[in-house]
């Protein structure tokens, strides 16, 4: 049985107060991840790695809970997003839906989870999955709100703005998750 089976099993329903506490700090760790901005060609931060991480490590319920904690934080006008913005602005905002997408994201891996465990293979098919989930939303997002303020543009021209350049940095921090991750686990749960 798994490490986070185990917690699940010796807490009932309810959350550990280690659970909670891991939450709170995986969503700092995805805050200071987006405060990390790569300066490429097309500028990119590391919070999708945070939100890998905090699924890889705590597991879908309390991975979802502090990406959930992290994007709520932010609502509320902690700057915790990139460039040290927040609000509801930001979220309501052209990029806004990638941050949502985030949670939907962490809960799809959480299903993945779910049905078929934590095997390596499968985090990483659930990372890969859980990335697809993100993108999907914040282009769908990304188009909604540039239509209205701009006027439509193209799928095709709003994945090269907004996925294209992102997918081999995204798929780097997917790798160096699912090396990173099992070992942070095994650490923060042998107590």
């Amino acid at each position: 049985m798994s490490d986070i089976a185990v917690r699940e099993q010796n807490t009932g329903k309810g959350l550990a107060t280690r659970d909670i506490v891991y939450i709170g700090v995986f969503a700092v760790l995805i805050a200071i991840c987006s405060w990390i901005s790569i300066p490429t060609t097309v500028p990119f931060t590391l919070q999708t790695f945070g939100v890998f991480m905090a699924v890889g490590v705590l597991g879908g319920k309390c991975g979802s809970l502090a990406v959930l904690v992290y994007i709520l934080l932010g609502a509320v006008g902690v700057p915790v997003f990139a460039g040290f913005s927040g609000g509801v602005g930001v979220l309501l905002g052209m990029t806004g839906g990638y941050i949502v997408g985030f949670f939907f994201s962490a809960l799809a891996m959480w299903g993945i989870e779910k049905l078929f465990g934590r095997k390596p293979v499968v985090e990483a098919v659930a990372m890969l999955l859980g990335l697809l989930v993100c993108y999907a939303f914040g282009t769908v997002w990304f188009m909604v709100v540039y239509s209205r303020q701009n006027g439509p543009a193209g799928l095709w021209t709003v994945l090269t703005w907004c996925v294209i350049p992102f997918i081999i940095p995204d798929l780097v921090k997917i790798g160096l998750a699912l090396v990173i991750a099992p070992r942070v686990r095994k650490y923060a749960f042998s107590a």
